[in-house]
């Protein structure tokens, strides 16, 4: 594929600004795959469209990367001459919007970057991603260190990519600091309440939380919180004197306990109670990420919520569609931070999920150099922890969550209306007129392997765990503000489609 320019898109007022990048992408021949790049204005046609009121048989309208209207019980020969694309049975979704993902770069190409990730993304259905501020270098803890991020991104990305900022112990008291960084662009900001494992991006403390939920309050954007405190040394987990076995992941979850979320969120409760009380953050907002405990935890989040505060919580697929009982010795794929829980945690996940105490869903996407998953010593509690998984997060989660009875409405919910809402993208996550023809096509039920025959777009194919499953829901095409990110075969095509990436 060949790069066209990318350019900035500002997308709030101008007092409120944030960067959010984009690029355009130009077209090779094909004679199997259709592509609509050479057209502003199309249709696309289908008996599976899901919008906000429900699943509709009929035409999506694109002119100029927006969704013009959405015309229930169109067929295709009631559609005036021009660019029509029949997608039959395959679902028009809502591009998925994934506010959790380390791409790397600059400084750590060797992990994963702004092409890999993106390609990756398209190619899963994400049309839009807001980046990490850490395991890049630098971290992105000022303004300075923002602009390094977004010269990194420039001609490299395939969908729309967006960043927090860093609240770290250096910055959290500077308040020109934080406004300047807020003002460069970011969207938000995160912090973790445990080492994050990155030097330049230490942990924070309740004092760091309170100052850096004041100042965002006047910008009305949210704080990201990693919600593990580490425990009192007098109550840490004793691992026997070394004697019991690192290659086991029981070893790894003991080191991680469903206490260090609890302590984490009880107190970032109280903070920003004590905060609200004093009356300097109103209007600020909290989102933990991926919440991996589903009982105590997830009852104070439940609580707080009961009370009116201002809260959403994230878990991810991977502690969807895994349990701890199932991953074998040495299968270092599968650390991560909250750690992967049991299965009876899993099933508890999915009702809360289900039953909406659980907003919205995202990848945590956390690659990094294959050596440091030491993947053949198979040690849990030296290797780097980090699922990799941004190609698969739409099948994975349709996948398993049909056991569950998931519905088409609720993954568009869960994986493009609220994270749109969290990012400040209000004219993204729906299938609406007005908003950015951001849409993901896909088969619910083609299955495929991740095997050695299925391209991914990773940087690492190798570290991801969901390599070896089973999956159902293949992409067919994503589509990014009207221009195809993703090829994919068409059902049918007619009038000048005849290009494709």
């Amino acid at each position: 594929m060949e790069f066209l320019r990318s350019r900035i898109l500002p997308l709030l007022s101008l007092l409120a600004s944030f960067l959010l990048l984009y690029i355009r992408t130009s077209s090779k021949p094909s004679n199997s795959l259709c592509s609509l790049l050479p057209h502003d204005e199309y249709w696309i046609l289908s008996k599976r469209i899901v919008t906000p009121e429900g699943v509709t048989s009929g035409a999506v309208e694109v002119k100029g990367g927006t969704i013009v209207s959405v015309v229930e019980g169109v067929q295709a020969g009631e559609l005036p001459q021009g660019n029509v694309v029949d997608y039959g049975d395959a679902v028009v979704m809502p591009g998925l919007v994934d506010v959790h993902a380390h791409l790397d770069e600059p400084g750590k190409e060797e992990w994963e970057g702004f092409s890999s990730g993106t390609k990756a993304a398209a190619a899963g259905g994400i049309t839009t991603l807001i980046d990490m501020p850490l395991n890049s270098v630098p971290s992105t803890v000022s303004e300075e260190t923002l602009r390094l991020k977004v010269d990194a991104a420039q001609q490299k990305i395939y969908v729309d990519v967006g960043f927090w900022g860093g609240l770290v112990p250096e910055n959290a008291f500077n308040k020109t600091a934080l406004e300047g960084l807020l003002n460069a662009g970011v969207l938000g900001l995160k912090s973790f309440m445990c080492p994050s494992g990155i030097n330049d991006f230490p942990m924070t403390d309740k004092n760091h939380i309170k100052e850096g939920l004041q100042t965002l309050a006047k910008y009305k954007r949210p704080l990201l919180v990693h919600a593990e405190l580490q425990l009192d040394p007098d109550s840490s987990i004793e691992l026997n004197d070394g004697l019991e076995n690192p290659q086991s992941y029981m070893t790894y979850l003991k080191t991680r306990p469903t206490s260090m979320e609890e302590a984490a969120i009880k107190e970032l409760l109280d903070v920003a109670e004590d905060t609200k009380l004093g009356g300097t953050a109103e209007g600020a907002h909290l989102h933990v990420v991926h919440l991996s405990d589903a009982q105590t935890s997830l009852d104070l989040i439940k609580e707080a919520k009961s009370r009116g505060a201002s809260l959403t919580v994230e878990t991810c697929p991977h502690y969807l569609a895994f349990s701890a009982e199932e991953i074998q010795d040495g299968d270092t794929r599968y650390k991560c931070a909250p750690p992967i829980r049991d299965a009876a945690n899993k099933e508890k996940l999915w009702k809360a999920l289900n039953e909406e105490h659980i907003d919205m869903l995202s990848s945590d996407h956390s690659p990094s150099a294959p050596e440091l998953k030491l993947l053949n010593e198979g040690d849990f509690l030296r290797a780097w922890g980090g699922i990799s998984s941004l190609q698969f997060v739409l099948p994975a989660t349709w996948s398993y969550g049909r056991r569950y009875g998931i519905t088409l409405n609720q993954l568009a919910s869960w994986w493009s209306e609220r994270p749109a809402k969290l990012a400040g993208q209000d004219l993204k996550g729906a299938i609406v007129s007005g908003n950015h023809a951001d849409i993901v096509v896909w088969e619910p039920d083609a299955e495929f392997e991740l095997d050695e025959n299925h391209y991914v777009h990773h940087k690492h194919r190798n570290i991801s765990a969901y390599m070896g499953k089973r999956l159902s829901g293949k992409v067919l095409a994503t589509y990014q503000n009207s221009k195809k990110a993703f090829p994919g075969t068409v059902a049918g095509c007619r009038n000048h489609c005849d290009k494709a990436l």
